[in-house]
């Protein structure tokens, strides 16, 4: 598409509106998350009233994870955290890395199409709950952004960018440079007085505080005190800043200034930054706690330690070998800067790659397989001896190991080994486009990491092991494919749930029952498990049978609930029988607790057939089965689905229904794998299940008698 306006300019007008969202509702923090183009992550486009470096942890979300702004666009509706406490019970992995007193609230970016999520922070003063009018606000706010967004995608001017655009929360104040009164009265008042701003460095000193810390004003301006005052450099004190800014409250510290003065630091944070008064303590209040050697090894940045945390965290959650290489690809490889991943597995004495990122194909296709003895890269040794090995350089990698670095092409690489209890699990392969200095405090948290990641793709080996098995199972009790029927068009999809051993009850089925009729069957079984999937299997015969002796609809059902009820499983199944007479020209359908048909007329208006439900199979031995009559007339359509596709929590079933309906009736109905695809990208758009789906749908396209 030809561009036809300024990128500026839209990308200025949906900064503006996020800016005075965050105004309006007296935020102070705010951002916007866009869908990345595969519509499974959600990429921090713009954030408000806080540094970069405090979003790094969360400048990639996955729609799927447990996070309120993943969970606002997926269940389509607002979430409201009102205090610290509430975050650690419903977002206990936010709350780890966020550890702060808050309120935040999340909602969906939706107009014609869904957008992303707006995300907004308010100091824990604020009232725990959020009123009607600033619900409304929000959503207002919401709709404004999917419309500005969805201007800039019809002029050809996307707002995506790499990077995310950092805005001041308030436009228009003046530099933080004070006037001369101010800097008079900061010179009157006893003790010090400066000022950081919202990224920590020192906009002002007064003299008095230079006076405190031990340097001159002009060392300290525009600084982080952390780095030009070492004794300062500790993650608590940061800790203290970074909850100044986040809570907006005030919060204060005791600091010992090399050998032994004690200071207090009290922390008055808004919106343009933080004022910072500095006095001497009172040497009978002060702490005492043990002084720290200047000598010891720097610790680490608070940010760092926040971001590992993060990590640890989402490492928790993976289920997959794929996740585990998607999390190391997107959040860990960002966190330290490489540029290229292999993720490798010991398998019968050779390393074998389970994942990679930022290698071309023949590269990795040279390193699959190396025996865990090759002297060809560092891996193997790394793995044998369990010790991580960092080259900072080609130069280094060539003086022991001369063909890695040709092969490569990186320019420096961090070899972390994956062991667990002593036993290898594999080597995780960080590297660089360019030299790479490893500092200790670096290395320590690669380390740690590497354990985090050995615990994780073990557990992921694991469950993919038995998810192969299980979809082995499902896949041999599903029909394998659906006959041919003359007059008939049909089209099949069985989607597992998203959490869980990807394996389920839903079943359907089509039975040929000679030359002028056929039986469509679809039914539920209660439960995700092996024995589900088996009591599946098992009914899935018993209709089979039954309907194969030319049984009716509602014998079909009642001897197969006599079968049931026979073996008492303990477990109840749902089932829609329905048979097609061509000759006749009749539909007939009888239910089993199962949620009725959709029928699509001629005219392409699409209606909930109107059925008189049995119970559940597996309940009442004695149980009928009402049959339900209607004409089986050429155009007519046929949804026949399991609850797995219209249930979500929070949303009312007629409404998910009559969505599914207005759906099937805007589909053309040409090709029903094509429709079967846009209905669930139209009703399950994030394909995340917590139920299973199976989908039957059936196109008559010849009438009575053919």
């Amino acid at each position: 598409m030809t561009s036809t306006g300024d990128p500026a300019v839209d990308v200025g007008a949906v900064d503006a509106a996020l800016a005075e969202t965050v105004r309006r509702t007296g935020a102070a923090i705010g951002a916007l998350y866009l869908l990345a183009p595969d519509r499974q992550v959600l990429h921090l486009e713009v954030l408000c009233g806080a540094p970069a470096e405090f979003a790094a942890p969360w400048t990639r979300v996955p729609v799927a994870a447990p996070a309120p702004v993943a969970d606002a666009l997926r269940d389509d509706r607002l979430i409201w955290v009102g205090s610290q406490d509430e975050m650690a019970r419903s977002y206990p992995r936010t709350a780890v890395a966020l550890p702060y007193p808050l309120a935040l609230a999340a909602a969906p970016v939706t107009g014609v199409l869904r957008w992303g999520s707006l995300l907004l922070m308010w100091p824990a003063t604020r009232p725990p709950r959020m009123n009607r009018r600033e619900r409304a606000h929000i959503t207002s706010a919401c709709r404004n952004l999917a419309r500005l967004l969805e201007e800039a995608a019809e002029s050809g001017t996307p707002v995506h960018r790499s990077e995310p655009r950092i805005l001041p929360v308030v436009a228009g104040r003046p530099d933080a440079t004070p006037a001369m009164a101010a800097a008079d009265f900061a010179e009157r008042l006893p003790g010090g007085s400066c000022s950081l701003d919202l990224e920590g460095r020192i906009t002002y000193l007064s003299s008095g505080a230079a006076e405190l810390l031990g340097r001159d004003a002009g060392q300290l301006l525009g600084t982080l005190p952390w780095q030009s005052l070492p004794w300062l450099d500790d993650p608590t004190y940061e800790h203290r800043y970074r909850a100044a800014v986040i809570s907006r409250e005030p919060v204060a510290f005791t600091a010992c200034r090399p050998p032994d003065r004690w200071l207090d630091f009290q922390l008055y944070p808004d919106a343009s930054g933080i004022s910072v008064r500095i006095v001497p303590a009172d040497a009978g209040s002060s702490p005492a706690p043990s002084r720290q050697s200047l000598n010891s090894a720097s610790p680490a940045r608070a940010g760092q330690l926040y971001q590992l945390v993060h990590l640890a965290a989402a490492l928790t959650e993976v289920v997959g070998v794929q996740d585990v290489v998607d999390l190391i690809a997107d959040q860990i490889m960002p966190a330290f800067g490489a540029q290229g991943l292999v993720l490798s597995a010991a398998e019968a004495g050779r390393l074998r790659i389970t994942g990679h990122r930022g290698y071309p194909s023949h590269v990795v296709e040279r390193l699959d397989g190396l025996p865990l003895d090759t002297s060809f890269t560092p891996a193997g040794q790394t793995l044998t001896t369990g010790i991580p090995s960092f080259f900072s350089d080609p130069e280094q990698m060539r003086r022991i190991y001369p063909e890695a670095p040709v092969i490569s092409g990186k320019q420096a690489w961090a070899f972390l080994p994956l062991i667990i209890s002593g036993r290898p699990v594999g080597c995780c392969v960080l590297s660089y486009d360019h030299p790479h200095a490893f500092k200790a405090e670096e290395r320590a948290v690669l380390t740690s990491l590497a354990g985090l990641v050995a615990q994780a793709l073990d557990r992921a080996r694991l469950y993919d092991t038995k998810q192969q098995l299980a979809h082995g199972l499902q896949q041999s009790l599903l029909p394998h494919s659906l006959p041919a029927v003359d007059g008939l068009r049909v089209a099949a999809r069985y989607l597992p749930a998203t959490r869980g051993m990807d394996i389920g009850g839903d079943f359907y089925d089509l039975l040929r029952l000679g030359d002028a009729a056929a039986a469509a069957v679809i039914g539920d079984v209660q439960g995700h498990n092996v024995a589900a999937a088996a009591l599946m299997g098992q009914v899935r015969t018993g209709v089979h049978a039954h309907a194969t002796l030319g049984t009716s609809p509602d014998q079909v059902l009642s001897r197969t609930n006599r079968l049931l009820t026979d073996l008492d499983p303990g477990l109840f199944t749902s089932c829609l029988y329905a048979h097609l007479d061509f000759a006749r020209g009749r539909l007939c359908v009888a239910t089993a607790g199962h949620p009725p048909p959709l029928l699509r007329l001629p005219d392409r208006h699409t209606v909930p057939m109107d059925v008189s439900p049995g119970p559940l199979l597996g309940v009442d031995p004695d149980a009928t089965y009402p049959v339900t009559e209607i004409p089986l007339t050429a155009g007519l359509m046929l949804a026949l689905y399991t609850d797995g596709l219209v249930e979500s929590p929070g949303v009312d079933l007629d409404d998910s229904v009559a969505r599914l309906a207005h759906c099937l009736d805007r589909a053309d109905g040409l090709d029903l794998d094509v429709v079967i695809d846009d209905l669930l990208e139209e009703v399950r758009p994030t394909r995340q299940n917590t139920d299973d789906i199976a989908l039957l749908l059936l196109r008559v396209v010849t009438g009575p008698g053919r």
